[in-house]
């Protein structure tokens, strides 16, 4: 077993893919350093190079928010507060902003020992174990220990990956060349094991270990889930296949792989984390059935025919009330609709029309539901299926290609989605945030409320819409009417007016108005609208109240 590589030796191989446009540079530079590493620094290397600092779907996380981060670097350096968001208003990023703090460290550890790949990610492992009263400074005390140990070069890439924000564009697929090329494989075989084990890590473990031909699809090491194209309009939507489809109802709900051997049944989520706890009717059908599988489908808040509002769920899954209550509120049902292991046999490069007649003769006669299918071609087919489908209070459509197989992680050909807003609301800006990446040094992110009676409430945040130079011009409007400058949040003079769109309006105590919109996007900046203008809660009561599927309690 090789000793673990020190992690600057990994900050100076992230530096130098980061630093080169080549996307060819990247890869050699990554496979030059993962081909001098044993399996377990390789599967800690190309996790962390992701930006990952725990396994995908793991349980536990290392959860250190830019707050803690902050008050490390504060500490740490001897910073002050307006020291810290001076340097990460500077970068916009706060890994840069650690490198630059980090150069004038005032406190330093009693080790002298450099830092090496396995310290990191013990140190991340007691991090992601910290549970319950005192974890949060279990959390802080472990990234201060490793701050005050690193080389500000060493500290940019610590902060970088507990944040998850590499940004040195080490794609998925360059991550799959490096790892072929450091081990002398060939890139498809590479590519289809990264796409049955879904995780970095183990990608790379099984490639330094000469393991690769061995990986298989298998039950209980979840896979990344197929996603289908958005499209705008039924037309699209038949002109893209132009032929005869499959076409089933959006529902919205929790979409999930379940996963069963013998007596054993484990469900994940699209995050490919395990939620079996939050809903054991769905893994109590799942058992009933005398074979072994793994099938995708949506678990559906569902009573008397009909769906019930997605927040029903969102409280199962964060156990925000006794579980027993919430299960009577939020009764489900899981709607399968693919299968792609049955019986040891991986099915999912089988067409769509074999892997349902499978799938159909596997549950008939138990508690999970067949998701139901219409077939269509037309653009008027596919249109009237749509309006039936949001009466009866789901979000749209899916339409698939019976001949497609199942292309996990990605927008596959196959697979298309047909959805429309709610509505839109005129609301006003009242906070701003600045944004993170490529919207690092904009203010991007935008808090927004409607009018109740004499005062604002707030309703939601937005961030997607503007057009980069709608953001620029955004930016500068926004720093002109500041009330309250936070660093890098402020609040503003309630006076930019947006046109904001939204597929549903949930209860929320998020927010003083008592609600939130879901999916919210901007839609246009009403310059021709004062404030006076904007819409009221009253408005947003009235198009909660008329909504097909509606959260009555909060």
């Amino acid at each position: 077993m090789k000793d673990s590589a020190r992690f600057s030796a990994f900050a100076e191989t992230m530096e130098k893919v980061r630093g080169n446009s080549s996307k060819i540079a990247k890869v050699d530079a990554l496979a030059a350093f993962l081909s001098t590493l044993g399996p377990e620094d390789s599967e800690i290397v190309a996790r962390l190079s992701t930006g990952r600092p725990s396994a995908r779907g793991s349980k536990d996380e290392v959860q250190v928010g830019y707050s803690t981060l902050l008050e490390v670097l504060q500490e740490v350096c001897g910073a002050s507060r307006s020291d810290t968001s001076r340097v990460y208003l500077k970068y916009g990023d706060l890994g840069e902003a650690a490198q630059e703090l980090l150069g004038g460290k005032k406190e330093t550890s009693l080790f002298d020992e450099r830092l090496t790949i396995s310290d990191v990610e013990l140190a991340f492992g007691r991090m992601r174990t910290a549970k319950g009263k005192g974890s949060a400074e279990v959390r802080k005390g472990g990234v201060k220990s490793l701050l005050l140990r690193a080389t500000p070069l060493e500290g940019k890439y610590i902060v970088k990956a507990l944040t998850g924000e590499m940004r040195t564009g080490l794609v998925a697929g360059l991550l799959e060349e490096a790892v072929a090329k450091a081990h002398g494989l060939p890139k498809d075989d590479v590519a289809k094991a990264h796409l049955l084990l879904g995780d970095a890590g183990l990608l790379a473990g099984a490639a330094a270990r000469g393991e690769l031909d061995k990986v298989r699809m298998t039950q209980f090491r979840p896979v990344n889930f197929m996603l289908a194209e958005p499209l705008a309009t039924a037309g699209e939507v038949a002109e893209k296949f132009g032929k005869e489809v499959y076409a089933e109802y959006k529902y919205d709900g929790v979409r999930a792989q379940v996963h069963k051997r013998g007596e054993q049944v484990r469900i994940y989520s699209r995050r490919l984390e395990e939620i079996s706890e939050s809903f054991p009717e769905v893994s109590g059908a799942a058992r009933a059935i005398h074979h072994d599988f793994v099938v995708d489908g949506e678990i559906v808040p569902f009573k008397d025919g009909r769906p019930l509002p997605f927040q029903l769920l969102q409280r199962r899954l964060r156990r925000v009330e006794e579980f027993e209550a919430a299960a009577r509120r939020a009764p489900v049902k899981y709607f399968a609709f693919d299968l792609l292991m049955l019986d040891g046999e991986e099915v999912y490069g089988l067409p769509l029309s074999e892997r349902s007649k499978r799938l159909k003769a596997l549950i008939e006669g138990s508690e999970v539901c067949l998701a139901e299918r219409s077939t269509v071609r037309t653009e008027g087919e596919i249109q009237r299926l749509f309006r039936k489908s949001r009466e009866l209070g789901y979000e749209g459509l899916v339409v698939k290609d019976p001949d497609s197989g199942y292309t996990m992680g990605k927008r596959g050909l196959g697979w298309a989605k047909l959805k429309e807003e709610l509505d839109t609301l005129d609301v006003v800006i009242v906070a701003a945030e600045y944004g993170h990446g490529k919207r690092a040094g904009v203010i991007s992110d935008y808090t927004f409320a409607v009018r109740d009676g004499d005062r604002l409430v707030t309703i939601g945040k937005a961030y997607s819409g503007l057009t980069d130079e709608e953001i620029d011009q955004m930016t500068e409007r926004l720093k002109a009417i500041t009330v309250k400058d936070n660093g890098y949040w402020r609040t503003v003079r309630p006076e930019v007016v947006l046109e904001v769109a939204f597929d549903s309006i949930q209860r929320s105590d998020r927010h003083d108005s008592g609600f939130a919109l879901r999916f919210p996007r901007i839609k246009r900046i009403r310059d021709d609208k004062s404030a006076a203008e904007i819409d009221t809660i009253d408005r947003v009561r009235s198009i909660f109240e008329g909504q097909r599927v509606k959260l009555d309690e909060p």
